[in-house]
């Protein structure tokens, strides 16, 4: 079967599974809510998170108040999504930085978006595929270690598998291929015990394929 064949097949089983529907896991009503959300999602589970930004949300209900947000408040706030300090430091800086150089409002392009503080390419490119369906890959855990047993990339650097990706997946599957494998890997293809046995995308998988067994 030619390359292109597999990772047709690949994309037609993960639309029979999943849908074609574009979904976000983080909850949000507009795109500053998505952008703190995913700053707080880092080494956060997203229920974690939802659970944080339902209070955060009604506490701190504009950009105006988490950009003159007391620190150590905020980190109360958000202690048990993790790395706090960072995280309450970044969110009041990029509060800042939205209202001084963009009117408060969440740029679109991945230059703008990346130079605010806290904002990497994954976060820039939640914001740009759920808020403005600006066709973007977010390289999660998930979406790496599946590519990578899938034959789609052999990089590690979320980057870089950002790319072969965009080489390898036509553009109208960019978004949903980031949401499908995060679905894979919470339910069938989970970090330390993957039960390849029971996947859909066995035989056109080369680690399923090869061996049951984590790697």
């Amino acid at each position: 079967m030619k390359e292109s064949e597999r990772i047709e097949k690949i994309l037609e089983r993960l639309d029979a599974r999943y849908g074609t529907e574009t979904r976000t896991y983080l909850e949000h009503e507009n795109a500053w809510q998505l952008l703190f959300a995913t700053i707080l999602s880092a080494q956060c589970t997203d229920a974690r998170v939802n659970l944080v930004t339902k209070e955060l949300y009604r506490k701190y209900d504009s950009l105006e108040k988490f950009a003159a947000a007391d620190i150590k408040e905020l980190e109360q706030d958000i202690f048990s999504t993790g790395f706090y300090h960072n995280k309450a430091k970044n969110i009041i800086a990029c509060a800042q930085a939205l209202l001084e150089r963009h009117g408060g409002e969440v740029p679109r392009d991945i230059e703008s978006l990346t130079a605010l503080p806290g904002v990497g390419r994954k976060t820039a490119n939640v914001v740009r595929g759920n808020i403005y369906g600006i066709p973007s890959i977010v390289v999660d855990t998930h979406v790496g270690r599946i590519a990578r047993h899938l034959g789609l990339t052999e990089n590690t650097d979320p980057v870089k598998v950002e790319y072969d990706l965009m080489e390898k997946i036509p553009e109208d599957h960019w978004i949903l291929i980031n949401l499908d494998l995060i679905s894979l890997g919470r339910t069938l293809c989970p970090a330390r015990k993957p039960r390849c046995g029971e996947c859909f995308l066995r035989d056109l998988c080369p680690h399923g394929g090869a061996s049951s067994s984590s790697v």
